[in-house]
């Protein structure tokens, strides 16, 4: 076969070559210039997910993540309470009736949120002592009690889901072309005071009556009220988590911890969107109109007179778009809020506070959780020298 040189290669394709080259050779002098020339990666190291920084972590860093992990713990009490109730496997057929007037799906969503929130404790945790830090225990504070009806298991709990205050402010807050982050504030899609999110008794809701849209009995009024109260709960709670990830995202000096809280804090995200879309239901035809009868919460349909419109319409779920870092720029579809004040750790722990989710703890709990959020919050993001 004849040898072919590039005296030999049609003109066409010398060209391709040269001009290929050349691109080459103007690459490698930009990389010279910036100091990377003669660099070069281990083969597979781009596709083994190699720890990005093998070192001692910094104090703001293990600040960051052992707040997450305290957080991932409240969560992971909240969720089990939820799920041994109204879970795919959940022991009260009557508040999973009333959890599926919602969504046909609500007892396996509720299950698959569980178990994410506690891989998240469990990795977080995992972590820190893999890096040679102090885990977080809050054992000691699991001292609230349990619901007494039947499917939830008496034992001690970090949180309170038997008299909520839930701020529902972030349904019409990401309807809204204005930004917590600029001072803006919101209206109550539904107001949520001292009401139970998981059933209390079976006196009280007897957990193998029926449960039909709409409600017909006393009981069954109560149990579905109960149920809509725990599907704004559901969006409350993961809304909070996706701004908190957010927050501490940017105070991240390590890559490996910046990549963990930003993987983890997605999960977040995708659970707002999918409850975000549930509790729309509760107040939506034919579910629309539901009143507790022991605590007078109205949970009304937000598509009618007087409410309706981009505000409160119950099918607009994703977040519209709104101002973002200057009033200036144009709008843009965000996570919000995304400043500490408004979204970091201490807000988070006074926003749980105010939900009513801590009530019965302990001032020493308190003082816990807020030391760990204080910290959090001071951490700054610090340049990393080779």
């Amino acid at each position: 076969m004849k040898k072919e040189t590039l005296s030999s290669i049609p003109p066409s394709a010398g060209e391709d070559i040269h001009s290929d080259w050349e691109r080459v050779v103007r690459r490698r002098s930009f990389l010279k210039g910036v100091g990377l020339a003669g660099a070069t990666l281990p083969a597979g190291s781009l596709l083994k997910g190699e720890s990005t920084n093998s070192g001692k972590l910094n104090t703001g860093d293990v600040a960051i993540l052992q707040f997450l992990a305290a957080v991932e713990i409240i969560e992971s009490d909240l969720w089990q309470q939820y799920n041994e109730l109204g879970g795919v496997n959940g022991g009260n057929p009557a508040y999973m009736a009333a959890l599926s007037n919602l969504d046909g799906d609500m007892p396996q969503y509720i299950s698959d949120n569980t178990d994410d929130e506690i891989s998240h404790m469990k990795f977080l945790n995992g972590y820190l002592k893999f890096k040679g830090e102090d885990q977080v225990n809050l054992e000691h504070f699991r001292t609230l009690p349990s619901s007494q009806a039947q499917g939830a298991k008496n034992i001690r709990r970090l949180t309170n889901l038997r008299n909520l205050t839930v701020d529902t402010s972030f349904y019409t807050r990401y309807r809204s072309k204005q930004n917590p982050d600029f001072g803006a504030t919101f209206p109550q899609a539904v107001t949520i005071q001292g009401q139970p999110a998981i059933p209390l008794s079976d006196t009280d809701t007897p957990p193998t009556m029926a449960q039909p849209i709409p409600p017909l009995t006393v009981p069954a009024r109560r149990m579905q009220a109960i149920a809509n109260t725990a599907g704004f709960h559901f969006g409350y709670i993961e809304q909070g988590g996706a701004s908190l990830y957010n927050v501490m995202s940017g105070k991240c000096t390590s890559l490996e911890v910046l990549r963990i809280v930003v993987s983890i804090g997605g999960v977040e995200i995708d659970h707002f969107g999918l409850w975000h879309d549930k509790m729309g239901n509760a107040v939506s035809q034919p579910l629309a109109g539901v009143i507790d009868p022991e605590t007078g919460v109205k949970f009304p349909d937000l598509n009618a007179p007087p409410f309706g419109g981009e505000e409160f319409q119950t099918n607009l779920i994703l977040p519209e778009p709104c101002e973002f870092i200057d009033p200036k720029l144009p709008v843009c579809s965000v996570i919000r809020p995304s400043l500490t004040q408004f979204g970091g750790a201490v807000a988070t722990i006074n926003s749980f506070t105010a939900d009513h989710l801590f009530e019965g703890q302990s001032p020493e709990f308190f003082e816990k959780v807020m030391a760990l959020a204080m910290a959090a919050d001071a951490a700054e993001r610090q340049l990393q020298t080779a």
